[in-house]
């Protein structure tokens, strides 16, 4: 399944960090995949609409910005993961410290590089991490193949990326973080909005389940009895 179209896309820019006026909420992102896919690059790419190649080797960065989100500030933090997959055999054993970011996170872009086939093999089984810790299949999930400028060394194919991304129940983008600012844009945008919709789902359902039925009272139902009993006397 691939990303919808966003022909007219919601609002989402980054604005000032201490902009004026309480936010509308807190959407908490985070990005996985292998080490060298791009992710510091793309995050980066949709705060600030720059391209950045160079990056340190990734120890886990959290970013945070208040952007506008439906007319409403909303906080949206963005963990930047680092590869934590440990691959020894046919075994691929996810650390800690990537679980910790999976608890915390709503909403996940799984990404991997159209250059590196085994950056492609990382991708299911970093998903199935995360349903385990998120069972809940409306936590949004989208799988993005990035580096598509790069045809010349491209190791998987769109189509292999698109089998995967439905055989996991995920949507599918794939995406050149250094040539295109818009298809970054569009699928944060999109997994914002879908945290968000997750987010007051969620609210309702507590609100429903905080109102329960008030018990008749013991009292009432005994003096029902005693009339019906008075009645039916009176009959005979």
């Amino acid at each position: 399944m691939r990303l919808p179209s966003m022909s007219q896309p919601f609002l989402l820019a980054p604005i000032a960090e201490c902009a004026p006026g309480p936010p509308g909420g807190e959407v908490r992102l985070a990005v996985l995949g292998a080490r060298g896919v791009g992710k510091s690059a793309l995050i980066v790419r949709f705060l600030t609409k720059r391209f950045i190649g160079d990056y340190e080797p990734n120890t886990g960065s959290l970013y945070s910005r208040l952007v506008r989100l439906d007319g409403e500030h909303v906080a949206v933090q963005i963990q930047d993961t680092p590869g934590c997959l440990q691959v020894q055999g046919d075994r691929v054993q996810v650390l800690d410290s990537l679980s910790r970011c999976v608890k915390w996170a709503e909403g996940f872009l799984v990404v991997y590089s159209i250059t590196d086939y085994g950056s492609y093999q990382a991708v299911r089984p970093l998903h199935q991490h995360i349903r385990q810790l998120h069972p809940d299949a409306r936590t949004p999930i989208i799988v993005v193949g990035n580096k598509a400028d790069l045809l010349h060394a491209r190791q998987v194919q769109a189509k292999e990326g698109l089998q995967l991304a439905n055989d996991l129940g995920s949507l599918f983008l794939e995406i050149s973080t250094s040539e295109n600012s818009q298809g970054v844009c569009d699928v944060f945008q999109y997994l914002c909005k879908e945290v968000s919709k997750l987010q007051h789902a969620g609210g309702a359902d507590r609100r429903r389940a905080s109102i329960i039925p008030r018990p008749r009272s013991p009292n009432m139902q005994d003096l029902k009895r005693r009339f019906k009993q008075a009645l039916s006397s009176k009959v005979k």
